[in-house]
């Protein structure tokens, strides 16, 4: 059994190692963590740039990567407390951007200001307990290869954009987008894609 098995079979063990990482009701590392710990774990390609204004709560026990050429704007927070944050080469997160994992977001995506990528979500069908005291549900978020994502959109839990799709500014984004694709609104939905034979976009 890894050491990794060993505190999460055990509850007092795993309870004091959380501490001993994360500060009692708070999201972001100690500073020991990250300064001492994750650049040794986490990998960050060459000419990758994380802005000083930018909130890394990123923890040792999931992953996170930053492909080669990449860059984290200021103001953004991610956070891979509950699963991995992978964002691949060439990629941009624009200024006040939230991700939080798990999330893998491909190589040269444009992520545009003030978006929300969370796959994360609370339960909350108990209603003899406070929500932020229910189970804490995970689905992946998937954003392909050569995605743009335009300002204030919204990717909800476990929903996958397809290659080279456009997400519209405003959007929220509650199913999977195919590939090739022009998606808008609330709830998005898909009203272009490119049709190979005629070489041009169509509407859907």
């Amino acid at each position: 059994m890894s050491v990794k098995d060993k505190i999460k079979n055990n509850p007092g063990l795993k309870k004091l190692v959380h501490w001993m990482l994360i500060p009692s009701g708070e999201a972001r590392p100690r500073l020991w963590v990250k300064w001492f710990v994750n650049p040794f774990l986490h990998k960050r390609g060459k000419g990758s740039k994380v802005r000083w204004r930018t909130r890394m709560d990123v923890l040792p026990f999931n992953n996170f990567q930053l492909g080669a050429g990449s860059t984290i704007e200021d103001f953004c927070t991610i956070n891979n407390g509950v699963g991995d944050v992978i964002i691949g080469d060439n990629t941009l997160i624009g200024m006040s951007n939230v991700i939080i994992g798990p999330v893998n977001i491909g190589n040269n995506v444009i992520f545009a200001q003030n978006i929300v990528a969370s796959g994360l979500n609370h339960e909350y069908r108990d209603v003899n307990q406070a929500i932020h005291q229910q189970k804490i549900l995970t689905a992946p978020i998937t954003v392909e290869d050569d995605c743009w994502i335009a300002a204030n959109s919204v990717i909800t839990a476990g929903v996958t954009i397809g290659r080279h799709s456009v997400v519209a500014a405003g959007a929220v984004v509650t199913k999977d987008i195919p590939p090739y694709s022009v998606a808008v609104g609330n709830p998005a939905r898909v009203i272009k894609k490119y049709d190979f034979v005629a070489k041009e976009w169509v509407r859907a």
